[in-house]
């Protein structure tokens, strides 16, 4: 697959999946504009996108923060002329403050919607003009499948990332006549620095009930990113597609 001559954005580009997605986008030929709160981890991405022989520009803000988005993605088109690619991949879990919704804790939700929701639709918006009039684009989203499946003491994360998946829908719908794809992607258990915080005796019970009997690898789904980002996927829209080793199947 090659994206050649093709500028993609990667959010939470720093670690973990959007690390290793933005290298499969490089190595396929895409420059990338790299956003991240986190400045170190975004200079190291961006030397190793350079490594590849590609542009890589880095943007360490806050996805979250309204202006702060609004100013990178302007940044962004002046200095590529556009965005070909859109890979939505910043959020988070809910982490240590999980609960029961017996105990339920609105100010979580408030940020769980912001970092995983929030953050989406306001990225998507930053490039949805430009892609229909060039009427091409690929925007890819990451839900969970939590949102699928349920997860116990993550009822606002689940609910939050069944969003996702409904906003994607309605935006595939929406951009489908502008030959623009919108779909989302939904990870499993992956090997992040987010899952090495979970205690071991968990980790165990999680990869005993996947099939595939153990977790993804970041790369395993920047694969899946690269498909959905190049024109192998040119008729493939509003999907949501679970890259979870068979834990949950559609």
């Amino acid at each position: 697959m090659t994206l050649q001559g093709k500028t993609a954005v990667v959010t939470g580009a720093a670690n973990g999946i959007g690390y290793a997605s933005a290298l499969r986008l490089a190595r396929d030929g895409a420059d990338i504009a790299l956003l991240d709160r986190d400045a170190a981890g975004l200079r190291q991405i961006a030397q190793e996108v350079s490594a590849l022989g590609r542009r890589a520009e880095i943007y360490a803000i806050d996805c979250t923060d309204e202006a702060a988005v609004r100013d990178a993605f302007a940044n962004i088109q002046q200095k590529f002329g556009g965005v070909d690619i859109l890979f939505n991949n910043v959020g988070q879990g809910a982490r240590e403050n999980t609960h029961e919704f017996l105990d339920a804790d609105l100010a979580s939700m408030d940020f769980l919607f912001s970092v995983n929701l929030k953050t989406c639709v306001l990225c998507s918006q930053q490039v949805v003009a430009q892609m229909r009039e060039r009427r091409s684009g690929k925007i890819i989203n990451v839900t969970s499948e939590a949102a699928v499946n349920g997860v116990l003491r993550n009822w606002d994360y689940a609910a939050i990332k069944a969003g996702v998946i409904g906003f994607t829908r309605a935006l595939a719908r929406e951009m489908a006549p502008f030959q623009v794809n919108v779909n989302v992607i939904g990870p499993g258990a992956t090997r992040t620095r987010a899952l090495e915080k979970v205690p071991r005796d968990l980790m165990d019970k999680v990869i005993a009930g996947i099939p595939m009997q153990r977790i993804a690898e970041p790369q395993e789904i920047a694969n899946v990113v690269a498909f959905f980002a190049s024109d192998a996927s040119s008729f493939v829209t509003g999907q949501t597609l679970m890259v979870n080793g068979g834990n949950w199947m559609l």
